[in-house]
């Protein structure tokens, strides 16, 4: 499983998003045993409460691994498509496609294990940190918690297998490249031809269709019994599904129409026809954003509203409730500090798969330089696209996260003593706008370097590369 120095540079992003969703699971399970010892020893409802905290556990665990394999997946995707050429190559001279394939499934491997063992530790140190602060402060009682499970082993075995078979399905386009690409320019598929795969294209709505009914089912379960929320998930992850599978159809429009309010230069004309000329490139950048925007809002929405629901509660039935504002606030900073590390994973892939698509187009930017852009047009280019992903991610992004927020909170504690049922999302308006805010300046950042060192290279050297 030895890796050479330019593949490790290439899959150091996916080493970290590996690293992430396993220190994100081990802190989890850690500091949530820490809450329930807490919880425990206050003498609250602490079956009801350590059975939320459990679910929330769960939940959140599941996410970041799914989020993880998502950003894997999309991320070898992206590798495989600047690899085309070289693979045709090795197909030219005698390899096949399910050896080259496995191949890329061992590089799956070893990313997924050595991200898996640095981040178990990451994990361990993280939740230590996070206890001694916290006692520090005062926000938690001194005690002697345990802090190493046999059950932090799961997410640190997990990552290493979804790893494995997110870089075995990213790389399924090794299976579509043959000998002749190697003689000629192996493209992306155009927008009609993404258009044309209808049975792609139906899956991906009927996944999506079937998600929702589901996530719906589990709120309506979910008033009577918390085990609504295991539904919701569920649901949650088939919507989703259904957004990624379908993303090379939806994001090309939805970026196009977003694009025209950036002008009718012909930089600006240029950048809004690239997110339809290549949908499959426009999908692999934006799903990125889409899915760290989703995740943050969908984690902000569930935790206010779950905040909005134990208050109610607690005004209906203040007896039941008693005691419980140190806790609630104490479950809401631990939990608002871990959704910090599903937002690193899902930005560590939208800045990876954004900077490998602008370095794998240096022939192309190399051509537009022949054509008379200069490298100040370039680069604007670029800017004007990034700033185009940005707000068509935000948007979607917003939208999918508010339903799957309110959703994952009514799903899990609509139906507790004193709830007042069916509430609207809350939705706090400070934090969305600190994620419009960062997911711009994000997308605009990953934007700078690869196009300045791809507008250095001259034109003839940039045609000249393959």
């Amino acid at each position: 499983m030895n890796l050479t120095v330019h593949t490790v540079r290439e899959h150091a992003p996916s080493i970290l998003v590996a690293g992430l969703s396993t220190a994100f699971g081990v802190s989890l399970i850690s500091i949530t045993g820490v809450l329930t010892q807490v919880i425990r020893d206050s003498g609250v409802d602490s079956a009801t409460l350590t059975f939320i905290l459990s679910f929330i556990a769960v939940v959140f665990v599941v996410i970041a691994l799914y989020v993880g394999a998502l950003v894997t997946a999309n991320t070898f995707a992206t590798i495989i498509a600047g690899r085309v050429r070289t693979i045709a190559l090795l197909r030219l001279i005698g390899s096949s496609a399910a050896r080259q394939r496995l191949a890329v499934a061992r590089e799956g491997l070893t990313v997924g294990v050595v991200g898996a063992l640095m981040g178990g530790i990451a994990g361990v140190l993280f939740s230590l940190l996070v206890v001694y602060a916290g006692v520090r402060s005062g926000a938690l009682p001194a005690g002697n918690y345990s802090y190493l499970t046999a059950t932090m082993l799961l997410p640190v075995l997990a990552v290493a297998l979804t790893t494995t078979a997110a870089s075995w399905a990213g790389s399924r386009r090794v299976l579509s490249v043959s000998p002749m690409d190697a003689l000629g320019a192996a493209g992306e598929s155009s927008f009609s031809e993404q258009t044309a795969r209808r049975v792609r294209n139906r899956v991906a709505l009927a996944v999506f269709v079937i998600g929702d009914l589901i996530l719906v089912a589990g709120v309506l379960v979910g008033l009577v019994d918390p085990l609504g929320v295991l539904i919701g998930l569920v649901g949650g992850i088939f919507s989703f599904t259904g957004v990624v599978l379908g993303a090379s159809v939806i994001m090309p429009r939805a970026l196009r129409l977003i694009g025209r309010a950036f002008g009718t230069s012909a930089t600006a004309r240029l950048a809004r026809e690239n997110a339809v000329r290549y949908p499959e490139r426009s999908a692999r950048t934006t799903i990125g954003l889409v899915i760290g925007v989703t995740l943050i809002t969908t984690f902000a929405v569930t935790v206010a509203s779950y905040q909005s629901l134990i208050e109610a509660a607690q005004e209906s039935m203040p007896g039941v409730y008693a005691g419980v504002d140190p806790l609630l606030a104490i479950t809401v900073t631990v939990f608002s500090v871990l959704m910090g590390f599903s937002a690193l994973i899902a930005a560590v892939g939208m800045v990876n798969n954004f900077s490998l698509n602008v370095l794998q187009r240096t022939r192309e930017l190399g051509l537009l330089r022949a054509l008379g852009f200069t490298a100040r047009q370039i680069r604007r280019m670029i800017l004007i696209e990034s700033a185009q992903l940005s707000a068509a991610a935000v948007v979607v992004g917003l939208v999918l996260g508010t339903f799957y927020g309110w959703a994952g909170a009514q799903s899990l504690i609509g139906g507790i003593q004193g709830s007042p049922g069916i509430v609207v999302p809350t939705v706090p308006l400070v934090l969305l706008a600190v994620i419009v805010v960062a997911a711009v300046a994000l997308t605009a950042v990953a934007s700078l370097v690869p196009s300045r060192r791809a507008t250095r290279i001259t034109p003839v050297v940039a045609l000249a590369t393959e």
